[in-house]
């Protein structure tokens, strides 16, 4: 079993109002994959008395970086840490992406960046991006994305950057036709859409699926989806899934 082990905060920049960029400085107990999570604490004894799941956003040498919004009292804590401070962090968890044999699709909504961003780093040039949010303001690391993709496709809600409507309206449009590979990660309203349009189609689809964790090694079952298979725990079995397997 996994053991939380002490992690250094190298720094923990303010992207956006509630988004935040964590870099820490560990000794990796293995080589994560893109896909795969980490359970972080801060060393609060009592109060959040659980730790906070993350995915991976980056990783490399002995660093690593985890892109998340604060939500709770959990994150919130989390954002205020600063540069060497001590935390306690286990991993990398869970299932991760398959790694694809040649070029791939991403569709990233809003946070769900954070899934999918190590995947792009790995195999630089191959993947067709499409990544939606609400607005402009909300674009992460567009520099960053457009060099690292094949082709990077943006939308927005409001139409202020990109095409206008969600995610899965210019992928249905505009991805369909390279009939390959998918690899989502977002709100599971993006992912139940994008099930609905894939549904005849023959494309592998994998998706990582966010959902409120507690231990992280599957002992708690606090972390349960339901599946065509029966019920699965999301911290072993997935994060990530085949689209289809999932009853949604």
């Amino acid at each position: 079993m996994n053991k939380f082990t002490e992690a250094k905060v190298i720094s923990n920049e303010k992207l956006k109002e509630d988004i935040f960029l964590i870099s820490l400085e560990i000794a990796f107990a293995q080589q994560p994959k893109p896909g795969q999570f980490y359970i972080i604490r801060t060393n609060e004894r009592f109060d959040p008395l659980l730790g906070r799941p993350f995915s991976i956003f980056d990783a490399e040498e002995n660093k690593i970086k985890f892109l998340y919004r604060i939500k709770g009292k959990g994150t919130s804590l989390i954002s205020k840490l600063k540069e060497n401070a001590k935390i306690s962090i286990t991993g990398p968890l869970g299932r991760g992406y398959p790694f694809p044999e040649g070029d791939f699709i991403v569709i990233a909504g809003g946070i769900g960046l954070a899934s999918v961003y190590y995947l792009l780093r790995k195999f630089p040039q191959r993947a067709h991006l499409f990544y939606g949010v609400r607005n402009r303001e909300e674009v992460l690391f567009y520099e960053s994305l457009r060099d690292l993709s094949k082709e990077l496709c943006v939308a927005t809600e409001c139409g202020s950057m990109g095409y206008q409507g969600l995610v899965t309206e210019v992928f249905k449009e505009r991805g369909l036709r390279l009939n390959l590979p998918i690899y989502a990660c977002g709100p599971m309203v993006m992912i139940k859409e994008l099930g609905k349009i894939i549904e005849e189609r023959e494309n592998k689809c994998f998706v990582a699926v966010e959902e409120r964790m507690a231990c992280g090694i599957g002992a708690c079952l606090g972390c349960v989806i339901e599946t065509k298979n029966g019920m699965k725990r999301v911290c072993t079995e997935g994060p990530v899934f085949e689209l289809r397997e999932l009853k949604l």
